[in-house]
């Protein structure tokens, strides 16, 4: 299916946005702003550590179809 973001712009909205996902029975996650799920984090710095190591890739547009 398709994911939408909303960003509610007070606390207000937030419960109304909420309530409704509720009432049709949709499932939703809530994070904080600010807040990464930490499996995540771990991800990025993973890949930025291997980045540093010179540990990458490159692909040109040239040979990126093939």
């Amino acid at each position: 299916m398709e994911i939408t973001l909303a960003r509610p712009e007070n606390i207000e909205q937030l419960k109304a946005l909420k309530a409704v996902l509720k009432a049709l029975n949709v499932d939703f996650i809530s994070n904080k702003d600010g807040e990464y799920d930490a499996e995540f984090v771990k991800k990025i710095q993973e890949s930025r550590k291997q980045a540093m190591e010179g540990k990458v890739s490159t692909i040109t547009v040239e040979n990126l179809w093939n």
